[in-house]
């Protein structure tokens, strides 16, 4: 008997800087997962959006490419924004953020793995250590304020931090469900000792506690736990937070693996999903075949997971494990000399 084939459509955005570099590699492992599962197909269709877009056709992320980008089954992106390409208003150009919002992509998960002692920079940690998953809130927070204006020439200016009762309790069941895989164990990060928004973030979240009576909660302060993730980042399994406070934390975080080109992303919702490397655009080593594609890979693995595709993702995560095993087997940000494609071409011998 023959088994039927599943097709899976794509929306690939390379973006700018190493963003093409890094996705070029993401897609090659792509596709020797499909040839080694055999019963799968990836159907890819790229997409120009981000500040090179907006330098040709004056919009990062046209309407048209967004209705497009709707239909395919997932996103998997580069990077995107260069620092010289702002809006009148002083700010990059993120469309990556307009596309959570747009989409309603409220989870963002960012897990983070210790794959070798020697890319941890406490040199006290063992492969596997570390070993945890943070998950930000992506669609409200301190970022809903991010369109307003602020003239430079005023007296103030003011952000405000959105928390509804609706995206955290989402978040918090999204948290409790991801531990329930994992060690049982959740961690809220929150400034409530001071801000009452945060108050009302961590009743919220005892509320929801409530419904998993499986898994183990505490409460930590964001300025705690910045000292928390040096001093003991073992003794964590999800950590939950708030958008902004999740955004500093996520590259504390990758600087305790070796940095952002190992630290892999998705941004969830009901409906859509993108996946993406945490690293931005680095523009200073872009074209220069420097740029690490491990966090993209790592990204791919979680959007294999995402479509139920458990053997696939079993296997690009093992060839990934397989060839950091050799601290010797590392691009330039970890001391290495491999390039962007040797790199991606050992995981893709290892999966082969």
């Amino acid at each position: 008997m023959v088994s039927e084939t599943k097709t899976f459509y794509l929306a690939v955005l390379p973006g700018d800087g190493i963003g093409p570099e890094v996705i070029t590699e993401g897609v090659k492992v792509l596709r020797a997962i499909e040839a080694k599962l055999g019963d799968v197909q990836f159907v890819c269709q790229e997409f120009s959006v981000g500040a090179s877009e907006y330098l040709r056709s004056g919009d990062p992320l046209p309407p048209e490419t967004f209705e497009q980008i709707k239909q395919c089954d997932a996103i998997l992106l580069g990077a995107m924004g260069l620092p010289d390409v702002r809006w009148p208003n002083g700010v990059e150009m993120t469309p990556q953020i307009d596309l959570r919002e747009w989409l309603d992509l409220y989870g963002g998960l960012r897990p983070i793995r210790l794959h070798h002692a020697e890319d941890c920079p406490l040199k006290k940690y063992q492969a596997g250590a570390i070993d945890f998953l943070l998950v930000r809130e992506s669609t409200e927070g301190l970022f809903a304020a991010r369109k307003n204006l602020a003239a430079l020439d005023a007296a103030e200016a003011c952000d405000t931090m959105r928390i509804t009762r609706a995206g955290s309790e989402r978040l918090f069941r999204l948290a409790f469900q991801q531990a329930q895989k994992r060690r049982r164990k959740v961690t809220l990060v929150d400034k409530a000792n001071v801000l009452p928004s945060m108050a009302y973030f961590r009743g919220i979240f005892d509320e929801i506690s409530h419904e998993f009576p499986d898994i183990e909660t505490e409460r930590v302060y964001v300025d705690a736990m910045a000292l928390y993730l040096v001093q003991r980042p073992h003794t964590f399994d999800v950590i939950v937070t708030e958008n902004m406070f999740g955004d500093i934390l996520s590259d504390l975080a990758a600087g305790l693996i070796g940095g952002m080109g190992m630290a892999p992303s998705a941004d969830l919702g009901d409906r859509y999903a993108v996946f993406q490397p945490s690293h931005g655009s680095a523009p200073d080593i872009a074209g220069q075949g420097k740029a690490n594609p491990i966090a993209t890979i790592l990204s791919v693995q979680m959007m294999l997971e995402w479509f139920g595709l458990a053997e696939g993702a079993t296997l690009l995560g093992a060839a990934v494990e397989a060839v950091l095993r050799d601290p010797m087997q590392r691009t330039t940000d970890l001391g290495g000399t491999l390039s962007t494609a040797a790199m991606g071409d050992l995981v893709v011998q290892q999966i082969g």
